[in-house]
């Protein structure tokens, strides 16, 4: 199936702020979503408790952020996300819940400069599953590891396919019984939304990625269906 455009994904978000504005219930189609983002907070501030440089990568409407504000409400915070609306709320959010300086860029985080030894702390929350290529993937976890500190961490949660073909349409009726419980009226919906704007990729491939990149100290926080949250570490 041929895959949804950039231009479209935007709009497709530019007019879903609402419904992705709310910590608890706002990705109700991403499995343990609230669960998720506290095991990634409660680990970033076990890891990293002096991190003073956040980056949201993908940010949508600031939920990762914010959750990420409850342990660093001091630190400053970049925000990246591809729609302007969902940008225009999160820096709202963010900003009123840290101290710290609040940068948003609206972009394509394909093509933005991260810079180099510049964040303590990324996370990227249900949004890697865009990128569509190799390249695109390699490009992207190697300039997020460029744009680390040393010891800094890269966080992410994001839907995985399964290993075998068997093991993907396991997990992905797993997935559907969540959508049918969490949004009964919306499964088709955001089915063909799975199949017309994601790429995911296995979970082994992208902790291969990540190796490959330079980090280590790799760690599966959270798995459950077609859903996985994991971390590196950025040694040099």
């Amino acid at each position: 199936m041929e895959k949804s455009s950039i231009d479209s994904i935007r709009q497709n978000f530019n007019e879903m702020v609402d419904r992705f504005t709310n910590i608890e219930t706002g990705q109700a189609t991403a499995i343990d979503s609230p669960l998720c983002m506290e095991l990634v907070a409660q680990t970033a501030r076990a890891m990293c408790p002096e991190a003073a440089t956040i980056m949201d990568l993908g940010c949508g409407g600031g939920n990762y952020a914010l959750k990420m504000c409850e342990m660093f409400p001091a630190a400053n915070y970049t925000l990246i996300d591809l729609s302007e609306n969902m940008i225009r709320e999160a820096e709202r959010r963010v900003s009123a819940a840290t101290s710290g300086q609040v940068r948003s860029v609206c972009a394509d985080y394909r093509t933005v400069d991260f810079g180099c030894n510049r964040y303590d702390i990324i996370t990227a929350g249900t949004t890697l599953h865009h990128l569509r290529t190799d390249d695109e993937r390699e490009s992207v976890f190697g300039r997020v590891y460029d744009s680390l500190k040393r010891g800094g961490l890269f966080f992410v949660n994001d839907i995985v396919i399964g290993e075998t073909p068997e093991i993907d349409a396991l997990m992905l009726e797993g997935w559907k019984s969540v959508l049918r419980r969490n949004v009964p009226n919306e499964v088709d919906f955001f089915l063909k939304k799975y199949e017309t704007e994601d790429t995911p990729q296995t979970l082994m491939a992208q902790l291969d990625l990540m190796r490959a990149v330079g980090f280590t100290q790799i760690s599966v926080l959270h798995k459950h269906f077609n859903f996985a949250t994991f971390v590196g570490v950025k040694d040099n």
